[in-house]
This record gives structure tokens, C-alpha cells and sequence, in this order.
């Protein structure tokens, strides 16, 4: 049988795999905001445009574009990642993925040789310590999710969802944090929080996942599986920052601590 510090291992594992993968969090190189006028891209080629919920790509077959394995050649509309049917482009090693934010449209682009990646030596973390995860019950709010208006990491505010507050006590003392509905099929939670810890021992903030509560609230909140924003990894990436009230008074040392 497995044991959580098992588990946790595979999953601290399976986070530094994913950073690192050719196309991975730390390949992101541009994030390029479109607007209706169409404009180039530097380092890829077409122009490209914002077409209501759509990305506007006009290329010719020569220049190597391709959406799914079929050569972009005129003008094609595609699809964010907002949508359940995203669509994603290629030119050369490059990956191009259409996104969209708060009705804003932008193209990522992910390069293998980007310099994040090849000086990447993988994650500090914590080592596991089971004190850490506690029981949590969530409280959605009566009146339903809620917007609360945040800093985000490219320095715009934006408005971040929330649905409730999950009550836990660390050594005796109860705590709380704003969190909001995530996962698949949104029946997880999902916050974003500071501690005494960050900006020092710690990245400035970070996130954290919860199982779905059951009926009566209850769920488990393992702050050993506290972990870095993609911001931590590398920049042009739109990070929400914690919302008021998300900053625990006491360090947090569990969890992921900074990228190496």
C-alpha cells in the first residue's frame, strides 16, 4: 500500500517533469495580446487578430504553421483554451497556444530552447511532514461565488472567482483562507496564499488544491502539496496574487519553496 509520503514524492516528481518538458511551463517565452487590427508575432509566422471569442491566424502553406498536423494556408479561425475544443499551432519546435482572459485574447508561445529551461536544476521543497495536512471544512457563501478584484503578476488587476472559506487549525491555533472552486469538473477547491514565509524562505505566494468536500463540508488541506505559481517559473505568465485575508501569519514550511 502507498503511503502519503510516497504519494507526495511522486507527485513533487511528476511537478519537476512537467516544468522541465520541452513544452512545459518554463518554455513559455511571449505571451502576445491581440487585438482586432492584425499584427505579426515576432519569431512566428502569419498575422494574427482578435475575432470575437476567436483568434484571427492568416498564414500562407509555405511558411510552416500548422494547426494540428494540417498546414495553415489562408485565414483560419482558432480556438483558446477557454474552449472545451482548444486548438493548439506549431511552427518548427515552437508550440503556439491561443488563450483567452477575462474576454482578452493572447497567443503563448513555448520554445524547447528557452533559457528558463536549459538553466532549470529543479524544485526546492520541504521535506514531507504530516503535521501539515489537516482537516479542513469549507463554507460556500450564501449569496454564491464571489469576484474579488486582485493584483495579478504581469502588474493588471483582474478579478479572481471565489465560492467560500475553509476553517483548519495548524498546532492548535485556527486559520482560514478564501478559496474557490477548481479541478475538471469544479467540485475541488483551490486557493492562492502567503505566509510569513514568503518572500524569503518561500516564493512570494503560492497555490494549493483541496478534494472535493463532502456533504457536510469536510476535506483535507496538505500544505505539503503547496506549490509554486507558473510565474515562479518563468515571466509572461498571468498570475492571480492572494486575495485579502490570505496571509497566514505563521511560516509555512511545507511544500514547494523556489525554483532552482
Amino acid at each position: 500500500m502507498t503511503t502519503d509520503a510516497e504519494e507526495w514524492q511522486r507527485w513533487t516528481e511528476a511537478r519537476t517533469a512537467g516544468a522541465g518538458a520541452p513544452h512545459g511551463t518554463l518554455a513559455l517565452t511571449g505571451t502576445h495580446w491581440l487585438v482586432a487590427e492584425p499584427a505579426p508575432i515576432k519569431g512566428v509566422p502569419g498575422l494574427w487578430a482578435a475575432a470575437g471569442d476567436r483568434i484571427r491566424v492568416t498564414a500562407d502553406a509555405g511558411e510552416g504553421l500548422l494547426l494540428g498536423d494540417r498546414p495553415v494556408d489562408g485565414e483560419v479561425l482558432v480556438r483558446p483554451d477557454t474552449h472545451p475544443d482548444a486548438d493548439r499551432l506549431r511552427h518548427g519546435d515552437l508550440l503556439l497556444v491561443p488563450i483567452e482572459r477575462e474576454g482578452e485574447l493572447a497567443v503563448r508561445v513555448y520554445d524547447p530552447a528557452a533559457e528558463t529551461r536549459a538553466r532549470f536544476a529543479g524544485i526546492a521543497v520541504f521535506p514531507y511532514a504530516p503535521e501539515w495536512s489537516v482537516p479542513a471544512v469549507y463554507t460556500a457563501y450564501d449569496e454564491g461565488d464571489a469576484a474579488v478584484t486582485v493584483p495579478n503578476a504581469d502588474g493588471r488587476d483582474r478579478p479572481l472567482v471565489v465560492s467560500g472559506r475553509i476553517a483548519f487549525e495548524l498546532a492548535g491555533e485556527p486559520y482560514s483562507l478564501t478559496v474557490g472552486r477548481g479541478g475538471p469538473d469544479g467540485t475541488q477547491l483551490s486557493g492562492v496564499f502567503a505566509d510569513a514565509s514568503s518572500g524569503t524562505d518561500t516564493y512570494r505566494f503560492r497555490f494549493i488544491n483541496l478534494p472535493a468536500p463532502d456533504e457536510h463540508g469536510r476535506t483535507v488541506l496538505d500544505l505539503n502539496r503547496a506549490y509554486l505559481p507558473p510565474c515562479a517559473f518563468a515571466d509572461h505568465y498571468v498570475c492571480p496574487f492572494p486575495p485579502p485575508g490570505n496571509r497566514l501569519p505563521i511560516p509555512v514550511r511545507a511544500g514547494e519553496k523556489s525554483v532552482l
